[in-house]
């Protein structure tokens, strides 16, 4: 027997006049604006699920004239490609909740740095600034919007090495602390955002903190944009309330034959079938930024596998050597053990080194590879084994 069907929302792609909703905003104190904000209990939609009032609050608390407000737009997580969308389709939410980020923690410049593949988009967003512009100007917000482009880079999503892009130097996670909130952007206090955690801001701002609040569960409030792909009849981008179960999920985006389901892409999970029923999507489960990959019976999870590893060894910026050798060792080894050159207890000694590099690593790409890795690795070990 199928479960309930899953609780489809409608706050970002919802169309809603920003001008008024900022005209209310940007007149209350900013104290006020971060109360609401944690009140929601809205965390970072990026994946880290950092809360973002409590970011905005470190941020507005330093004393400093000058303060960046960043959106991180460098969509570069495999099949995840809802920023996109959002972004073409409602640009004036996002740059309203950059309006309102700066008002809360007291910023008169933003950066909105896009993934290079999305310059398509540039015109667009170009004009959109303009009117964006215009607006604050009518306002009387001292406030003003920068683009900056991204050239392909899955590290420079990493805010730290984003900030280093920005900045016109090579994209390197930098070593924390000091943290973004006491020094991000050209060394100032910086809140970064992603796309989608800022339309929640504007939707938050126009219901209340109570109306986000009541959705999702205590440990995920209110709903998240999924994007979702692979083997699937209904691949594309749904913005459902979260705290559901894989199962549930799976009911309503399966093939009938999902065996898998990767959370978060390349650096998440991958939930077996015999998980699907106890496993959650959320921050109490696991989080994600907002790719969902369904896989079928007739795929190859050490293909799977053998394609994540490939891409974080040629993505890893190479800074740290627990990052940089690590990726190469764990696609060297599953490789050996599929051509039958080292046994099963072999895959034992890669998980552990794994578990090294989450420890060792400098930034969260050497961190995560260990996710995906040790899921797949236990949950389809017969499949990797020659």
């Amino acid at each position: 027997m199928k479960s309930s069907a899953l609780k489809r929302v409608d706050l970002i792609f919802e169309s809603v006049n920003v001008r008024e909703i900022l005209d209310k905003t940007l007149k209350r104190k900013p104290e006020e604006i971060i109360q609401d904000v944690l009140d929601s209990g809205l965390r970072g939609r990026g994946g880290a699920g950092f809360p973002t009032g409590m970011k905005w609050k470190y941020t507005a608390a330093e004393k400093n004239a000058v303060k960046y407000i960043v959106c991180n737009a460098d969509e570069g997580e495999p099949g995840t490609f809802k920023d996109r969308q959002i972004l073409d389709e409602v640009p004036r939410k996002v740059f309203g909740g950059m309006a309102i980020a700066s008002k809360a923690i007291g910023a008169k410049i933003g950066y909105v740095y896009l993934r290079g593949e999305y310059k398509f988009l540039v015109p667009k967003l170009q004009e959109e600034m303009e009117i964006f512009h215009a607006m604050m100007k009518e306002m009387k917000h001292d406030f003003r919007l920068e683009l900056r482009l991204g050239s392909g880079a899955y590290i420079c999503g990493e805010e730290s090495a984003l900030f280093e892009s920005i900045e016109g130097k090579r994209g390197e996670p930098r070593n924390k602390p000091p943290y973004p909130t006491t020094s991000g952007l050209f060394g100032k206090p910086t809140s970064i955002n992603n796309v989608e955690t800022l339309v929640y801001t504007v939707m938050i701002c126009k219901y209340g903190a109570d109306y986000f609040h009541k959705l999702g569960t205590t440990d995920s409030r209110g709903s998240k944009v999924f994007s979702v792909s692979g083997d699937t009849p209904k691949a594309g981008i749904y913005e459902l309330e979260l705290g559901m179960t894989v199962e549930r999920f799976v009911e309503e985006f399966g093939d009938g034959d999902t065996k898998a389901v990767q959370v978060g892409g390349a650096s998440g999970f991958c939930v077996p079938r015999k998980k699907f029923r106890d496993t959650i999507i959320g921050f109490e489960g696991v989080p994600t930024g907002g790719s969902m990959k369904l896989f079928n019976s007739s795929r190859s999870m050490y293909n799977v596998l053998h394609n994540y590893l490939d891409f974080f060894t040629e993505e890893s910026c190479g800074q740290c050597t627990p990052c940089r050798v690590g990726c190469q060792q764990l696609l060297l080894g599953v490789e050996a053990v599929k051509r039958g050159e080292r046994n099963s207890r072999y895959l034992d000694e890669l998980v552990k080194l794994a578990g090294t590099m989450k420890i060792a690593s400098k930034c969260g790409l050497g961190q995560s590879v260990g996710n995906a890795f040790k899921s797949i690795v236990e949950n389809f070990k017969e499949e990797i084994i020659y």
